[in-house]
């Protein structure tokens, strides 16, 4: 297994739900950030739909508080959210649209995006969220780069990624870790309100036992920790 490249300097994490991040990629992002690198987010909605009990008028706006806190702790600074519906976004034109204006005007050379499979292994379904938004994603690093596809954009100018990375359970690249597992585990421990309304077991727990299943070791991938993803090549 290679490893993900790093010749980079500016990185968009695209996903639907606060939490998304921190489950999968974020000690790949805390690595990039001590590097110097340039990261940020985009959640396609405020995963106001996410909490049992809690309405979404005022799930939304905590949850988008722990999202910036989560990623504060990675060292990112700037995090967005588009206002789409929780639990009923639409792949379609209208998202890639959207995701394609996004990543004229952020211009970044990597995009990471969630698993957009059906499944995250044998039993386990995928939400409609992460499938609609990861394959609106990858089609508007795409769109993003061609002048035609979306007019309405002429007044951004044209933009094409390297690359794409896509967390989840295919893995064909991957990043060494190990010195950031505990940064990890501090971004999800942000998403406190959401844990606990997971499950009875103490959040510490639930977090330490999400961050090692996203970072443990990879056949083939000389690392004590690390994060795969599934490597797309793009033009630019």
């Amino acid at each position: 297994m290679e490893q993900v490249p790093e010749d980079w300097e500016r990185g968009l994490v695209i996903v639907a739900h606060p939490d998304d991040i921190e489950y999968g990629a974020a000690a790949a992002v805390a690595r990039w950030t001590k590097q110097g690198k340039d990261i940020r987010y985009v959640l396609v909605t405020s995963g106001e739909a996410g909490i049992a009990g809690l309405p979404p008028a005022q799930a939304g706006p905590l949850r988008e508080a722990e999202e910036i806190a989560a990623a504060a702790v990675v060292g990112v600074r700037e995090v967005e959210f588009l206002g789409y519906p929780d639990g009923r976004i639409q792949e379609g034109l209208a998202l890639r649209r959207d995701l394609a204006r996004v990543i004229r005007r952020h211009r970044p050379e990597l995009v990471v995006l969630s698993n957009f499979g059906d499944t995250w292994g044998p039993g386990y379904a995928n939400s409609a969220d992460h499938r609609a938004v990861g394959r609106a994603g990858l089609d508007a690093i795409s769109d993003a780069g061609n002048e035609w596809i979306f007019p309405e954009l002429a007044d951004l100018p044209i933009w094409s990624p390297r690359w794409a990375a896509v967390i989840g359970p295919t893995a064909t690249h991957a990043v060494d870790v190990t010195a950031a597992v505990d940064v990890a585990l501090e971004s999800l421990l942000a998403h406190g309100r959401y844990l606990a309304a997971l499950s009875p077991e103490p959040i510490a727990d639930q977090a330490r036992a999400i961050v090692d299943r996203a970072t443990a070791p990879r056949p083939g991938f000389p690392a004590e920790r690390a994060v795969g993803f599934e490597l797309y090549y793009f033009a630019g």
